[in-house]
């Protein structure tokens, strides 16, 4: 059962036949909170199916139902990173919309002040800005001491902030015209290497941003995103480049993918062992991946280190999502989705009601395999 009211909106999560969730979807798919709980719920309906009875009972019990009150509910505070644009600023959009204010950060200043003016503009008085650049340690603390002194915790952080780890010759790029299937399968590579160029100085850059910014960002606000009192989530944008399943080399593929003994410190060291080989010419001969190996390898150890961390944080809702391949600066425009529809992943885990999943790996809204 759906029901939305001016002041509140309420879903109830009972079981849903088959033939149902498409007619949910469309009816809800303005509506980006009653978007997010359905497909939750779908997730739900699912994967039920392959817990026991009592894992089942249980899932049931602790998502329930979820109510977003305007007037009753306490205010939830997020951080979207690299916001000014693209995927970053939609979802920041869609989370103000849904009630929750938001902090924009942006590295250039001028420019995220701009895109958050415009959102006042539409009526978004929910959204502040906040200077941000996850490579410089000051900027984060910062932030840090910004978000103490305004709000006094943190509910939701999107890790959002990326850099392809290439040199492109976009032009070129352009008058290629390459298949979006031929990129979505990796079967580019061999189309596009005399216009996207893997310089060491980029792919360190992209290492720096996609793993090591997230990481010390998210360290940073650790300790206010532990006073949430509405249930931290913690979403982090990651890419279908990210799958195990793309890593040619079997022992690098197993220690990614190895939760009981992967650590910080493993995740690191392949990192660094991929900036050695890149600077040895040895990337090929080492195995690793051909299409975007830095942008790959570094969107694989956020997952990785997604999955660390929601060990270590169980009782917060901790994922990685791959938004789709939307039509962004990061890929050059290459994209078929909007930016809309690339929001939805990283919103609806955002959102997700007490007992969601934690741990996990989203392609756009649905659970997939690492």
């Amino acid at each position: 059962m759906f029901v939305s009211q001016s002041s509140c909106h309420f879903v109830q999560l009972q079981p849903l036949r088959q033939e149902n969730h498409h007619q949910l979807l469309f009816l809800s798919s303005r509506h980006p909170i009653q978007a997010a709980l359905i497909s939750l719920h779908c997730f739900h309906c699912h994967s039920l199916q392959y817990l026991s009875e009592t894992e089942k009972l249980t899932r049931i019990q602790r998502v329930g139902a979820m109510a977003v009150d305007d007037v009753g509910s306490p205010v939830r505070y997020a951080v979207v990173t690299g916001a000014n644009k693209g995927i970053g600023l939609e979802t920041v959009r869609q989370l103000a919309t849904a009630g929750v204010t938001v902090i924009l950060t942006a590295r250039n200043e001028n420019r995220g002040k701009e895109a958050t003016s415009k959102l006042h503009q539409s009526g978004l008085s929910n959204v502040v800005f906040h200077q941000l650049d996850v490579l410089e340690t000051e900027s984060i603390k910062s932030l840090a001491k910004f978000i103490e002194t305004e709000f006094g915790r943190l509910d939701i952080l999107v890790n959002n902030a990326g850099a392809s780890g290439v040199v492109v010759d976009e032009d070129g790029l352009r008058a290629l015209n390459v298949d979006p299937a031929n990129w979505l399968a990796g079967k580019a590579v061999n189309v596009v290497q005399d216009v996207i160029k893997t310089t060491y100085e980029a792919a360190k850059l992209c290492l720096d941003t996609n793993y090591y910014g997230v990481k010390n960002v998210t360290e940073a606000l650790l300790p206010l995103v532990q006073r949430s009192t509405s249930g931290a989530r913690i979403v982090n944008i990651s890419s279908l480049r990210s799958e195990l399943k793309r890593i040619p080399d079997d022992q690098r593929r197993k220690e990614l993918g190895d939760t009981d003994s992967l650590t910080e410190e493993k995740i690191n060291a392949i990192l660094q062992q991929f900036l050695h080989d890149l600077k040895h010419d040895a990337l090929e001969a080492n195995g690793w991946q051909k299409m975007l190996p830095a942008y790959s390898i570094s969107k694989a150890s956020l997952n990785a280190y997604t999955r660390v961390l929601a060990k270590k944080y169980p009782d917060m809702c901790i994922n990685c999502v791959h938004p789709g391949f939307v039509k962004t600066d990061i890929n050059w425009n290459t994209g078929i989705m909007t930016v809309e529809e690339g929001a939805a992943g990283p919103v609806m885990l955002a959102l997700l009601p007490q007992g969601g999943p934690t741990g996990s790996y989203f392609d756009t809204t649905k659970l997939a395999e690492f």
